[in-house]
């Protein structure tokens, strides 16, 4: 269950809407793939109001969360910079009263930046990435024809 729900969630990265014009963006996969993630560790959970909990969590950072920092975005701007660099005490874990006692002390750090990983790192990996992008040519590619066929015409 946690190395599924590692790949989902690794998937949910790779198929989020970062704003870039690719055929590998996939808003709805990206969404279902969390959602499924966070049901299949809210299925390990020991009683139901926990289960309830998580799964209801995940949907504001998975769901609600995308589209307000899409509004803000057009809206306004600046506020749209603050909120996605700083995590939000709503979105953060370690920020919940509830999570306290389950959480060590080494684990608040991580769970403070968690919420601003999909947001800051994840897009800024991905424009650094984009200098090593190379374009291969091979048998695959559209046919190209390189020689003059004017005789033909006439």
């Amino acid at each position: 269950i946690y190395a599924m729900s590692a790949l989902m969630l690794l998937g949910h990265l790779i198929f989020f809407d970062y704003g870039a014009n690719a055929a590998i963006v996939s808003s709805t996969l990206s969404l279902n793939m969390a959602i499924f993630a966070s049901v299949c560790l809210a299925s390990r959970l020991p009683r139901s109001l926990h289960a309830f909990v998580m799964v209801t969590f995940a949907m504001q950072i998975f769901a609600l969360w995308p589209m307000l920092q899409k509004k803000l975005k057009a809206q306004t701007p600046r506020c749209y910079v603050g909120v996605t660099v700083v995590p939000t005490p709503p979105l953060s874990p370690a920020h919940c009263p509830s999570t306290w006692p389950s959480l060590p002390r080494c684990a608040w750090p991580p769970a403070c930046l968690a919420p601003s990983t999909p947001s800051c790192l994840c897009p800024y990996c991905l424009i650094r990435l984009q200098l090593h992008k190379d374009n291969i040519h091979g048998p695959w590619d559209e046919a190209e024809i390189k020689e003059d066929l004017s005789r033909f015409l006439m």
